[in-house]
């Protein structure tokens, strides 16, 4: 069987080109579906899940994102290797009807075969809390920030390309059956082994109208979407604050003030009052670090630069609703009763006496999370320039001392990275 292309016969690199991407067609979107009813499952709060089911979802995902990735790459090297060769014509051009919508579904077919995977890609890449593509290439995209936003659109985005990914595999697949069957000709026959050909009808149609056809399809696809309201999502009512990143860089986010948090009359002369700040936490998923923030939480803190003689400064109580969590795409799944239980415990608590450390400062108290309460140290750094204050800080704690998430690591990783991130001034 000859290697490439002729006017009548499909070469053997086209021929494997195709029958591997229909395998991982054909295996990617079963697998999406179903990992995407457990995930719905797992959200539902009338259906009991476990941490068994969580992790077999992820394993699901992660299997369904890394074919994805495959297809892509196959995808890209497929159209590649079609742009140097003679495409063999159809064999029922002077049906300018079917020929027409052959040509269409071929241009829906090649542009959701780059289109569905790379949406997908970036949500992936733009999510925070995710089940990891297995490869060694990392899980990020040059160019792609971590946004709730841009995960949110290119989510959208890959839900409905991957419908007229769908449809088109159907009409292709019906055109095939429809050629061997009912026609009785070699269009099915010249894409199987071997080297079947067939010549093509002297007319042959046009790629301008098959092509504009197809963008049509797409508009109307993001039309019907949008009118659904899939592109929407909810607002609250926030104010902006600054978060610092890994890397030292600075980006907008959110954060509610609490009712409860203390006004300046409420506070001692050695009260120090919250203005801005961040509060975080990182865990690993399957091997993957997994980022998230508290958009609600106050701190009451008592500061003197001169510790006493027991070499205390002061005292620090945190208050942090659970709630107010954002963890990715697994938010609502550390929200629920069995990891942060929001309902059940919808407030943190952490009272700690502040001390010199031998590098600084350490916040030494009680963390109590599902009303389990542990000692623990958090160390910080602290400036202090006039009436502003600035901190920083971070400390490690294990999950199951708090009855959150079960007792074995599994899909979730054991240690929780804590950190936090202000400022404060004299009021």
């Amino acid at each position: 069987m000859p290697l490439t292309n002729a006017p009548d016969r499909y070469g053997g690199i086209a021929k494997t080109f195709h029958w591997l991407t229909a395998l991982l067609i054909l295996t990617v979107i079963p697998l999406g579906i179903i990992a995407n009813d457990i995930a719905y499952a797992i959200k539902d709060p009338k259906v009991a899940t476990t941490e068994a089911d969580l992790a077999r979802a992820a394993w699901l995902f992660s299997l369904h994102k890394t074919i994805g990735v495959t297809i892509f790459f196959v995808a890209l090297a497929r159209i590649l290797w079609a742009f140097n060769q003679t495409k063999p014509g159809l064999l029922n051009g002077d049906k300018p009807l079917e020929a027409w919508a052959a040509e269409t579904v071929h241009w829906l077919l090649y542009g959701s075969l780059v289109a569905v995977p790379l949406t997908g890609w970036i949500h992936h890449a733009a999510t925070t809390g995710f089940a990891p593509i297995w490869w060694p290439f990392g899980q990020s995209l040059p160019f792609v920030p971590k946004d709730e936003g841009i995960a949110h659109l290119f989510g959208t985005l890959h839900y409905i390309l991957q419908w007229v990914l769908i449809g088109s595999v159907t009409a292709h697949i019906l055109g095939a059956l429809k050629h061997h069957v009912v026609d009785g000709d070699n269009t099915l026959r010249r894409m199987l082994p071997g080297a079947t050909s067939a010549l093509p009808s002297t007319d042959q149609p046009g790629h301008g109208r098959a092509f504009a056809t197809a963008l049509i399809v797409w508009a109307a696809a993001m039309g019907g979407g949008s009118a659904a309201g899939w592109f929407g999502h909810d607002d609250t009512d926030v104010v902006p604050v600054v978060q610092r990143t890994d890397d030292g860089t600075t980006q907008d986010t959110t954060q509610t003030q609490t009712d409860d948090a203390p006004t300046a009359a409420d506070l001692s002369d050695n009260a120090w009052l919250v203005s801005d700040g961040t509060l975080g936490l990182s865990v690993k998923q399957l091997g993957s670090d997994v980022a998230g923030t508290f958009s609600e939480w106050n701190a009451d803190i008592e500061y003197d630069e001169t510790p006493d003689a027991n070499g205390k400064h002061g005292s620090v109580t945190v208050t942090v609703t659970i709630a107010s969590l954002t963890l990715g795409s697994v938010t609502d799944q550390a929200k629920g009763a069995d990891y942060l239980d929001a309902t059940g415990h919808p407030k943190a608590t952490f009272q700690a006496d502040i001390l010199s450390g031998e590098a600084g400062h350490v916040a030494d108290g009680t963390l109590t999370i599902k009303g389990q309460s542990a000692p623990v140290q958090l160390p910080f750094d602290l400036t202090i320039e006039g009436d502003t204050a600035t901190a920083s800080g971070s400390m490690t704690v294990d999950r199951r001392t708090f009855g959150v998430g079960a007792q074995d690591e599994g899909s979730v990783g054991a240690s929780v990275s804590i950190t936090f991130d202000l400022q404060a001034s004299k009021p």
